[in-house]
Order: C-alpha cells, then structure tokens, then sequence
C-alpha cells in the first residue's frame, strides 16, 4: 500500500536530524501497516496536531489518535503519544516493563536499533482503543 508523504507532515520532519526522519519513516510505515490490517479503521488520516504528526483511524471511535514527534531536548529517540485521558500507557507499563514511558502520554522509542516489536502492539492497542473498550469482538 503507498501512503504518500503528506506536504505538511514533511514540512514537519523536515527539521530533524536524518536518524530521526528515519525512524520516524519507519514507525509511519508500521502504523499505515497495523491501520490496513484492522478493518475497523477505514485507515489512517495523517495531520498536525502542536505542530506535530498525528495518526487517527479514518472511522470515527475506533481508536484514539497516536502522534510522533522528536525533540531536541532528547535527540536520542522519537516520542509515541496518545490522549493523557486514556488507559492506554497505564496498561502498557504493566504488560511491557521493558519500554520507557513519561506520565501517561508518551512512549519514548530510540533511535538507535531496530523498533522494539512490542511498539506494534501499543500501536495496535491506540488504533482500536474504543473498540476494544466497547468489548468489539474483532478486535
């Protein structure tokens, strides 16, 4: 599937060193990947949000919207965000000791080595977030 690079997601990534356009391309790629493999989600709208990239399903009160975003003040990795207002890092901490998570908002992904395979499954996990909170059984 070809997802083409939206114009001012680019022009948002323009700005970071080339391993974080890297992983950020790479951590896209996983989640237009994850998105076309549930059918719930109609796929992925990409937009900006603080200025930075956002993912949300295309249906409506599927999932909840995942931003990546890197920042100079930790130019080691590349932070996954979710709603503050959801259970999502909360559950995450417990089913994944070996991630590192900020308050209940931010999953922090390093630059460096390949992407841990339990970030696909967080990914997952904020794509179908209210269909699973609705007890969807194909989720």
């Amino acid at each position: 599937m070809d997802n083409p690079l939206p114009s001012a997601i680019s022009a948002a990534i323009d700005g970071y060193p080339e391993p974080a356009r890297a992983q950020f391309m790479a951590l896209r790629a996983r989640l237009h990947e994850i998105a076309g493999a549930i059918a719930g989600t109609g796929g992925l709208t990409e937009t900006l949000k603080w200025g930075e990239p956002s993912f949300a399903p295309v249906k409506g009160r599927v999932g909840t919207p995942v931003r990546l975003a890197w920042k100079a003040a930790r130019p080691d990795a590349i932070s996954l965000f979710v709603n503050c207002q959801t259970s999502l890092v909360e559950t995450w901490r417990a089913q994944y000791p070996e991630l590192e998570f900020v308050g209940n908002r931010e999953l922090i992904i390093p630059l460096s080595g390949a992407i841990p395979p339990d970030i696909a499954a967080c990914m997952r996990d904020a794509l179908t977030y209210h269909l699973r909170k609705a007890g969807h059984p194909t989720v």
